[in-house]
C-alpha cells in the first residue's frame, strides 16, 4: 500500500521536469494521475513513459475553456478528485527596464489566473479532506536578479494559497504552497537563456553558488514533498509554504 493508493491526481503542467518526476511518483505511490500539457507530442511521450495508470489532457492554463476540458474529462473517468498539484507556469528572466505589458499579461495569466481558474474548476470533484498544493517559488521571498515578475506571481499563489487554506477548511481540504528553488528542469534553463550543454552548466554553477547546499536540486527532490503534502501524512499542514530550494531563501 503506497502513501497515494487509490488516489485519484491533476498535475498540470506534467510533460517534464518538476511536474513529470511528481506524476512518477504519485503513481509509485498508488495513485491514478492525469497530467496536462500544452504540446500534444510531449503529452504523448510522457503519458507513454508513465504508463496505464496515466492519462493526459492537452490544455493550456491560460484558457479557462481548455481547463474546464480536463475537469470534464477526470468527471467522465473518475467522477472525483483526491488531490490537485498546480504546477503549469513559467517566467522570463526580464530586467525592470525591459518588462512589456505583454510580459506582465503573459506571467499574470498563465501563473496566476491559471492557477485560481483550475483550483476553482476543479473544487466541484474534490473529495472532502483532499490536498491541494500550489507550485510556488523561492522568488517570492528572496531576491532573484531580473525575475522581479516572475517573484511577483508566485508571491500571488503564496497569498491565495492562505486564503483558499481558510476557505476550504470546512470542507477539510487543504491547500499549501510548494516553493523550490533552482531545479534540474529544461524550464530553469530555457528561462536563463540557456540552449547549449555550456550554457546549462554556467547555470548551474551560477545557481549553485546562491545555494547553502552548493548545488541546483532535482526534481525527485520537490517531487518527495509533493507526495508529503498529497498524502495523509500532512494531514494537519494546510496554509503552510514548504521551501525545496537547498537553504536558499533561508540562510
Amino acid at each position: 500500500m503506497g502513501l497515494l493508493s487509490d488516489k485519484v491526481a491533476l498535475i498540470t503542467g506534467g510533460t517534464a521536469g518538476i511536474g513529470l518526476a511528481t506524476a512518477r511518483r504519485f503513481i509509485e505511490e498508488g495513485a491514478f494521475v492525469h497530467i496536462t500539457g500544452r504540446r500534444r507530442t510531449e503529452l504523448d511521450a510522457a503519458v507513454e513513459s508513465l504508463g496505464a495508470r496515466a492519462s493526459g489532457v492537452q490544455s493550456d492554463v491560460a484558457d479557462p475553456h481548455s481547463v474546464d476540458q480536463v475537469i470534464s474529462a477526470i468527471a467522465h473517468r473518475h467522477g472525483r478528485l483526491d488531490t490537485v498539484f498546480v504546477n503549469a507556469g513559467g517566467g522570463s528572466v526580464i530586467p525592470l527596464t525591459e518588462i512589456t505589458r505583454e510580459d506582465y499579461d503573459r506571467h499574470f495569466s498563465v501563473n496566476v489566473a491559471g492557477t485560481l481558474f483550475t483550483v476553482q474548476k476543479a473544487l466541484p470533484l474534490m473529495t472532502d479532506g483532499g490536498s491541494i498544493t500550489l507550485v510556488g517559488s523561492v522568488s517570492a521571498s528572496r531576491n532573484v536578479p531580473h525575475m522581479s515578475l516572475y517573484g511577483a506571481t508566485k508571491a500571488a499563489l503564496r497569498s491565495l494559497g492562505r486564503s483558499w487554506a481558510y476557505e476550504l477548511t470546512e470542507r477539510g481540504i487543504r491547500v499549501n504552497v510548494l516553493s523550490p528553488g533552482p531545479i534540474d528542469t529544461p524550464a530553469t534553463y530555457v528561462s536563463a537563456g540557456a540552449h547549449d550543454d555550456e550554457g546549462r552548466q554556467q547555470v548551474r554553477e551560477q545557481m549553485g553558488g546562491l545555494i547553502p547546499l552548493g548545488r541546483i536540486g532535482r526534481p525527485e527532490e520537490v517531487a518527495a514533498t509533493a507526495v508529503f503534502l498529497a498524502s495523509d501524512q500532512s494531514s494537519f499542514t494546510t496554509g503552510a509554504e514548504l521551501f525545496v530550494d537547498g537553504g536558499m531563501g533561508q540562510m
